[in-house]
C-alpha cells in the first residue's frame, strides 16, 4: 500500500483513516512563519458519507486506499437502499444506503450496469472489498414521465417548472419541456442540460 506525504494528499485522493476510506473533498496548504506547514483537509468518509475536517502537518504519512471497480446492475430503489445485483451473478444481491451514494443515486436508472467502487481493505482476508459507491457519466438521459403544462407569459418563475423524470428525480426545466420528452441533466449538479 502507497504512503502519501502530507503535501500529496489532495483533492480526489482516496485515503485510509482507523481503517475507513476517505475521499479528500478539499485541500489547503498553509504555511506561516512560525509554525512548519500543514495541509488542511474537507474528507468524506466513504462508508458512512460523513464529513469532516482533518489537519495533516510535515511529519505525517497517511496510507493510499486502494479502490477498484466492479459491474454490477442497478435493480430498484426501496425505503432509502438501493439494491444491486452482481452483473455476473443475479442472485448475488446487495444494497448501498442514500448517504453513502448522495444526490446522485437521483439519476440511477433500473436495470442498468454501473460500475461501482470497492475499497479493498488490507485487513481482510477475504478480498471481497467493500461497495461505497456508484460511478455515473457526467451526464444522463431520462424521459419526463410528469409534466405541468407550460404557461405563456409565465416569467414570475423565470420561465421554469418542475417536472418528474423516470427515476423518480425532480428537475428544473424551461417551460416547453412536455411530458414524454427526453433531457439531458447533469449528474454532478442535477441541473437540466438540453432536451436530448
Amino acid at each position: 500500500m502507497a504512503m502519501l506525504e502530507y503535501n500529496e494528499i489532495t483533492v480526489r485522493k482516496y485515503i485510509v483513516i482507523e481503517g475507513a476510506p476517505y475521499e479528500v473533498i478539499e485541500n489547503h496548504i498553509a504555511r506561516t512563519q512560525q509554525r512548519k506547514p500543514q495541509n488542511q483537509t474537507k474528507v468524506k468518509n466513504l462508508l458512512t458519507g460523513r464529513l469532516s475536517n482533518m489537519t495533516f502537518h510535515a511529519a505525517d504519512k497517511v496510507a493510499e486506499a486502494e479502490i477498484d471497480t466492479r459491474e454490477a446492475k442497478f435493480l430498484y430503489t426501496s425505503k432509502g437502499e438501493f439494491w444491486f445485483c452482481d452483473a455476473n451473478n443475479p442472485a448475488k444481491r446487495f444494497k448501498i444506503s442514500a448517504e453513502i451514494l448522495g444526490p446522485k443515486a437521483l439519476f440511477l436508472k433500473a436495470n442498468t450496469v454501473y460500475d461501482t467502487m470497492v475499497f479493498v481493505d488490507p485487513e481482510n482476508e477475504d478480498g471481497e472489498g467493500t461497495i461505497f459507491g456508484v460511478k455515473l457519466d457526467p451526464t444522463v438521459d431520462l424521459k419526463v414521465v410528469e409534466a405541468p403544462p407550460g404557461i405563456k407569459g409565465d416569467t414570475a418563475r423565470g420561465g421554469n417548472k418542475l417536472v418528474k423524470v423516470e427515476t423518480g428525480a425532480m428537475v428544473t426545466v424551461p417551460l416547453f419541456v412536455n411530458e414524454g420528452d427526453t433531457i439531458r441533466i447533469n449528474t454532478e449538479t442535477g441541473e437540466y442540460r438540453e432536451r436530448a
